[in-house]
């Protein structure tokens, strides 16, 4: 398939591996339990050969999806999960012991801020820096740094890391490191070019696309030397050195934990994988639209999007994601303008929270999403009180740019 391109390899996918009946999609099973003829066989997939024993571990559904997203990031092998936070606890809690440090970018989702405030009270030390300024990841690192985490365009800051520089870093300390991926996809960017260990990637977003299935994902690029890692349990150092980090993974992060993907999500998901690169050039062309006009407009006092030649990393995510910026707006009305009767004069846009959605999304960070934070910690990730967030859709351009004008003309 390597000859192919992106979205023909990401279409065809189900049907060149093992689909019933010749469908061309990977049918929904719903079964929890797998049964062999042979107690041999049972017991050899229990020890490791691949094969099916209980869902909670992975169905033939959730194996397909995992393939495909395998092959869209460019990895050895993926593990699905419930949701993108699933896939990160599992992730944390698996491979990091008391004791362990952290180094995480500041600008970091609300939720997963939360998750490190779990992390501290189980022993893990934690270093929030600044990823745009890879020498502030460098001079973070101690003896007891395991890990490096970072996503690639913050939410709803829009900063984007120094992922060159970070992965450079990496790799002089033999770190693992962690690329959070939702906000640019594979189709935008495969963060295994820049030497991440593990990708993540919330399948709600971009890669499902329609705001009609939960799941997340981790993907392994097959890059890192899992012999050389402290908190590898002897039980899982059999076979080929590099799976054991996801063989962990899988069995104390989703087993034991858990956060099963439930069969109907992963089919969903992966039907809407298909679009996504059609879906994201829309979008992007959309959102770059829609920062031009917003950035010029008197009402508007701040725009935040990477595809703004005023965006401090502008020539950076022009480098990284080939010219595309994704579907993030951060949007800061000018004085006098009340945010909330902006937001309740929008006639297109829906008022809700999750990004990369068909639709075009908006809401009033601050107030919503990253409330709980407090307001230190939203000034330290550069979130203003009247900071809206847009999430940019596929609607047709001229009606996303007429509903913002009406809706800042009669504020």
């Amino acid at each position: 398939m390597a000859k192919h391109g992106f979205t023909t390899n990401i279409l065809h996918c189900d049907r060149r591996g093992s689909v019933e009946h010749g469908a061309v999609h990977k049918p929904i099973h719903t079964s929890s339990q797998y049964a062999y003829a042979d107690s041999r066989e049972l017991a050899a997939v229990f020890q490791g050969k691949s094969g099916y024993t209980y869902a909670r571990q992975g169905t033939p559904t959730t194996d397909a999806l995992e393939k495909k997203i395998t092959l869209m990031e460019g990895g050895i092998s993926s593990l699905t999960f419930s949701t993108g936070m699933a896939a990160l606890s599992a992730l944390f809690t698996t491979l990091l012991r008391a004791g362990d440090h952290l180094v995480s970018s500041q600008y970091i989702f609300g939720n997963t801020n939360s998750l490190f405030g779990t992390l501290q009270l189980l022993g893990i030390e934690i270093t929030l820096v600044d990823p745009t300024d890879a020498a502030a990841v460098a001079a973070a690192i101690k003896p007891n740094t395991r890990m490096v985490f970072t996503e690639t365009i913050a939410n709803p800051g829009t900063q984007v890391a120094d992922l060159e520089g970070i992965g450079e870093i990496c790799l002089a300390n033999n770190l693992v490191l962690v690329v959070d991926n939702t906000l640019t996809s594979p189709w935008l960017f495969q963060p295994r070019k820049v030497g991440a260990t593990f990708v993540m990637n919330s399948l709600s977003k971009h890669i499902g696309g329609h705001a009609h299935a939960l799941g997340g994902s981790l993907t392994d690029t097959g890059l890192f030397d899992w012999s050389t890692y402290p908190n590898i349990l002897d039980v899982y150092k059999k076979g080929p050195t590099a799976g054991w980090g996801m063989t962990q993974i899988k069995k104390k992060g989703l087993r034991d934990m858990g956060g099963t993907l439930a069969a109907d999500a992963a089919h969903r998901i992966s039907v809407g994988a298909e679009t996504l690169s059609l879906r994201l050039d829309k979008i992007c062309s959309n959102a770059m639209a829609l920062a031009s006009f917003l950035s010029t407009h008197p009402k508007v006092a701040k725009v935040s999007y990477p595809g703004l030649a005023s965006h401090p990393q502008h020539a950076r995510a022009d480098k990284l994601f080939q010219g595309r910026f994704s579907m993030l707006l951060g949007v800061e009305l000018a004085a006098g303008v009340d945010p909330f009767e902006f937001l309740n004069k929008l006639e297109v846009v829906i008022l809700a929270t999750h990004v990369g959605d068909t639709r075009t999304l908006a809401l009033p960070a601050a107030h919503t999403i990253y409330y709980e934070m407090g307001p230190d910690l939203r000034a330290q990730m550069g979130i203003a009180d009247g900071l809206i967030r847009v999430s940019v859709g596929i609607e047709e351009e001229q009606d996303l740019l007429a509903d913002f004008n009406q809706a800042l003309a009669a504020c």
